[in-house]
């Protein structure tokens, strides 16, 4: 089911607007993988063409807080909205959680970047709103929060 643009990012912001809440570690619904079983290993194998330097971490930041607008959802922090009773799993996610950073490759991240994420109110961007290029950025930005 394809998403507007302009839905999505109402919906996020409607979700912000419920206030600030704690991020705790990543939960087993969280973990899973967003990426169908018979495409898994083929995203699984796509590896971000960019080394991860603090230049092209910098152009995916600028694509993280402009033109992709990730930051309505996902936070100038990264923490996305938190944890809240019954939405677990299907809030924007929390690129900060080094569980999720660990089980998750690049390839499987592009993949939700291009077809959206099943269950969640995550679109896909590309090639809508970005260029892969652009995506391999962004996901450089997005494994920055993971850092110490």
């Amino acid at each position: 089911m394809p998403w507007k643009i302009g839905t999505l990012w109402v919906c996020c912001l409607v979700l912000q607007a419920l206030g600030p809440f704690s991020s705790k570690a990543a939960d087993s619904e969280v973990l899973k993988p967003r990426v169908p079983q018979d495409q898994i290993v083929e995203a699984q194998s796509w590896k971000n063409p960019f080394s991860s330097t603090q230049e092209n971490i910098e152009k995916g930041k600028q694509i993280f807080h402009g033109k992709a607008f990730c930051v309505t959802c996902h936070g100038r922090d990264g923490k996305g909205l938190g944890n809240i009773p019954g939405l677990v799993g299907r809030l924007p996610r929390n690129f900060t959680d080094k569980d999720w950073q660990a089980v998750r490759t690049d390839g499987e991240l592009l993949w939700i970047l291009k077809n959206g994420s099943p269950g969640t109110a995550m679109a896909s961007f590309i090639p809508l709103v970005l260029t892969e290029e652009e995506a391999w950025h962004v996901l450089l930005y997005v494994r920055s929060f993971g850092q110490p």
